[in-house]
């Protein structure tokens, strides 16, 4: 490690010896001394906040100001208002003129957080100022110009979110002049043992506390965990056990009781988001856990329409005309355009078993991708009384990319 990349570490607070993580930070730091749009990338957790930081405090703007802006956190209705400034009356509430970040950071660097959530006509207008210098505050005519230097960071895989419409690919490549990829801790298993320790201490020093330790079981444990939610989950753990457990020496045993289970289902799921390399596959994990959903709850619905029409044709199926009575009907999906063999009572049906397979039955239509995540979102709206907050998490996505969903696939509100 050089003496530059250590100087960097000691003054942000950042632990590691990772080649992964030293790699980015040195090419945070070669980009800094130009005026480079920078993009990082990396999954929830990983610590992207770290990277503009050490950009903008190594580069020639480190006097002017530094701007960092969630875009995750902003209503899509007044994001451009925030960005880009207002004049007087522009809109409802608007009772004076107002500078946006990429005015007030003129001179100076502006980071923008979940670059990913921003919405197609706020994208265009990020385009424009970072082919141009040139911005039009909300109601106004005139255009303005900026000296900012601009660095995005998402954990969103951006070149699937071109595929699906959800981003411009145009931005795209100007964002990314230089990308920075943050590497997952699971990929740095070397530095968990260390930041697990610098957490606790933290807390120790905080409470007044001894600090805990892990014996080499624990320590093993920890390096070998999936870590799904990265340094944040890590920290959350360190804080838990510090604060819970009386012994101050924590053994594989404990600590497995704070690190939840890891199903083969789960683990599919991650090793697919993680197969994907390059930017983190947020965006399409999130995607893939919604079709594992809708394919599971499809499963434990044709089980039980098997289950009923057995304890029906059991009593014996009353037909009318070689149809089924009316009864029979509504246990059918109305959308079904597969027809379901029904026998006259004298019949005596096939015995059905719950543990009888079910994989080779097709849906009653082929669904489409889109089908399904319709579904699923409806289902969890559906399960939350139409209370998106709730539904948003329970589909581990954000408030505003489930709002972003329903538009797209046409729900109507439940």
């Amino acid at each position: 490690m050089t003496d530059n990349l250590l100087s960097v570490k000691q003054r942000f607070g950042i632990i590691g010896n990772s080649p992964l993580l030293d790699r980015a930070l040195d090419v945070a730091l070669r980009v800094a001394a130009t005026d480079l749009t920078v993009l990082v990338t990396g999954e929830s957790g990983v610590g992207k906040e770290f990277f503009p930081q050490v950009i903008h405090a190594y580069s020639s703007r480190k006097h002017n100001k530094y701007i960092a802006v969630n875009c995750a956190a902003i209503p899509e209705g007044t994001i451009d208002s925030e960005l880009f400034g207002h004049e007087k009356g522009a809109f409802t509430g608007a009772l004076e003129a107002r500078k946006g970040y990429f005015e007030e950071a003129d001179g100076g660097t502006i980071f923008l957080d979940e670059v990913a959530e921003l919405p197609h006509s706020t994208q265009a207008r990020l385009l424009r100022v970072l082919q141009t210098g040139e911005f039009i505050r909300v109601g106004s005519s005139k255009v303005q110009k900026t000296n900012v230097r601009v660095v995005a960071a998402t954990n969103v895989n951006l070149q699937e979110a071109i595929i699906q419409g959800c981003f411009r690919e145009d931005l795209y490549y100007r964002l990314a002049t230089v990308p920075i990829m943050v590497p997952a801790l699971r990929e740095r298993p070397e530095d968990i043992p260390l930041l697990f320790r610098r957490f606790a201490a933290d807390v120790a020093e905080q409470y007044r506390m001894p600090s805990i330790t892990l014996d080499d079981g624990a320590r093993q444990m920890l390096k070998t965990y999936y870590w799904r939610g990265n340094i944040r989950q890590l920290k959350n753990v360190a804080e838990q056990i510090s604060a819970i457990e009386q012994s101050r020496v924590i053994t594989a045993e404990v600590l497995s009781k704070y690190l939840p289970a890891q199903n083969s289902g789960s683990a599919v799921i991650r090793s697919g988001a993680n197969s994907m390399g390059g930017d983190d596959a947020s965006t399409s994990s999130t995607e893939r856990e919604l079709l594992y959903k809708v394919l599971f709850d499809m499963r434990a619905d044709i089980n039980e329409l098997k289950r009923m029409l057995s304890e029906v044709l059991r009593g014996g199926v009353v037909m009318h005309h070689g149809e089924p009575t009316p009864d029979i009907k509504a246990l059918l999906p109305s959308s079904s355009s597969q027809s379901v063999p029904y026998v006259p009572y004298e019949q005596e049906p096939a015995e059905y078993t719950e543990s009888e397979d079910v994989t080779d039955l097709q849906p009653p239509h082929e669904m489409t991708k889109a089908d399904m995540q319709r579904e699923q979102i409806i289902r969890a709206l559906r399960r939350n009384n139409g209370r998106r907050k709730e539904a948003a998490a329970e589909l581990f996505m954000s408030e505003r990319t489930l709002y972003r969903k329903i538009k797209e696939l046409g729900i109507e509100d439940l």
